[in-house]
């Protein structure tokens, strides 16, 4: 398997060495830290939901911090679709920042600095993106 020189890109392939499902991991940290966040899902049959919506934010946080195809458009749009179930905006940021600690946690010694670099600049840059939509939806745009 070819290694990837993208950060974020290799911090996803070196956690999927050793973890089969990150979807446990990021919900339980999540939950933990935001236990507001788990009264937004059903208590029975969201498991799908869960792991449908992991997956497709690593697609967007992959293309967003790769060849931007297309996928992290689904941010911005996402943003406005989580207004409308009355998510907070910090909270839809802050589930980025939980995927990041997740992998900081399962790669360990492997999660370089050159990796956590990358992954600062992704935070923020998604939370510029969504700031940005804020104040689309502020101004009426």
């Amino acid at each position: 398997m070819t290694s990837s020189s993208n950060p974020i890109e290799h911090s996803f392939e070196l956690a999927a060495a050793v973890c089969d499902d990150l979807t446990p991991h990021v919900y339980r940290r999540l939950f933990r830290e935001h236990p507001e966040a788990q009264a937004m899902f059903r208590a029975e049959g969201s498991e799908p939901v869960k792991g449908s919506m992991l997956a497709l934010t690593i697609e967007a946080i992959l293309d967003f911090a790769g060849e931007r195809r297309g996928h992290f458009r689904l941010i911005e749009s996402e943003v406005c679709s989580h207004d409308a179930y009355g998510t907070p905006r910090d909270l839809f940021v802050v589930f980025f920042a939980v995927i990041a600690d997740c992998l900081r946690d399962i790669l360990g010694e492997q999660w370089s600095q050159e990796i956590d670099v990358a992954w600062h600049k992704l935070l923020r840059d998604i939370e510029a993106i969504v700031l940005q939509q804020k104040h689309l939806v502020d101004d009426g745009a």
